[in-house]
């Protein structure tokens, strides 16, 4: 009887085995994915959760990141600068100025003309009377300068350069283009008239080149005066000197008709 009832025992200590074993199989494989079963969807979410866990632990903040601040010391670079210095001959982008005649007021291909032309006499006083006048006049005086603008002259070209001119120029050269501007009446030296024989038949471009880059007395008014301005300014000096030209000729001109005759015959 002792016997048997061992027996029963492991009979039902395998029974029970068996059936954990099969309780666990049948879970594993409820978690598997099949066709007909996928996965269960609060197990995805574990799954994201977790990678997304891990992905966002490795982050580097971007104030933390490794960089160089403009204008900061740094020890990487022998000079002790952060800030490197542009190779040389390099063009800022919008920067290239390939129209040579519109930024410089220079014929394309011509050599400057310090190396080519004599002196010129710089835009000073302009004394009248037995004066040693330069020995080429007009645009020969000027040769690497151009003679027609490289922009259409329009109205709103003229207008624009003459609120320009009064900013920039009327304090030397008058309102009138005569040089005779109020810190003239001041005292300071006289400044160049445009009225002129010597600049009225100059050509544009050294009007342009003395705007940019000075002439005598005269400082440079490139960086307060952009590229347009400085043509607008000189299509308006263009106006000036005909508006006086025309203006000196006419009271020349109504003093010639209005003086009376001499004669015999005349009571």
């Amino acid at each position: 009887m002792t016997l048997r009832s061992d027996d029963k025992q492991a009979a039902n200590s395998k029974q029970q085995t068996a059936g954990r074993r099969w309780l666990g199989v049948h879970a594993v494989r409820n978690l598997l994915p099949t066709a007909h079963c996928p996965l269960p969807t609060s197990f995805v979410l574990l799954f994201a959760v977790c990678c997304l866990l891990f992905a966002t632990s490795c982050r580097r903040d971007m104030q933390d990141q490794p960089k160089m601040k403009p204008f900061r010391s740094s020890t990487f670079f022998r000079d002790g600068l952060s800030t490197r210095q542009p190779i040389e001959g390099t063009v800022a982008r919008g920067f290239l100025k390939e129209d040579t005649e519109f930024f410089t007021g220079k014929k394309a291909g011509r050599p400057s003309a310090s190396a080519s032309a004599p002196v010129q006499t710089p835009a000073g006083p302009q004394p009248s009377g037995t004066s040693a006048a330069p020995a080429l006049q007009g645009a020969a005086a000027y040769p690497d300068d151009v003679e027609v603008f490289p922009i259409a002259v329009t109205d709103k070209v003229v207008t624009r350069g003459k609120e320009r001119y009064e900013i920039f120029c009327s304090a030397c050269h008058g309102l009138t283009g005569n040089g005779d501007g109020m810190i003239v009446r001041r005292g300071f030296r006289r400044a160049a008239s445009f009225n002129d024989d010597r600049l009225r038949q100059a050509p544009v471009g050294h009007f342009f080149d003395a705007i940019t880059n000075g002439w005598g007395a005269m400082p440079s008014y490139a960086p307060q005066i952009p590229t347009e301005d400085r043509w607008a300014i000189t299509a308006y000096i263009r106006a000036l000197q005909l508006s006086q030209q025309t203006e000196q000729k006419e009271p020349a001109a109504a003093s010639t008709t209005g003086t009376p005759a001499t004669g015999g015959g005349h009571r």
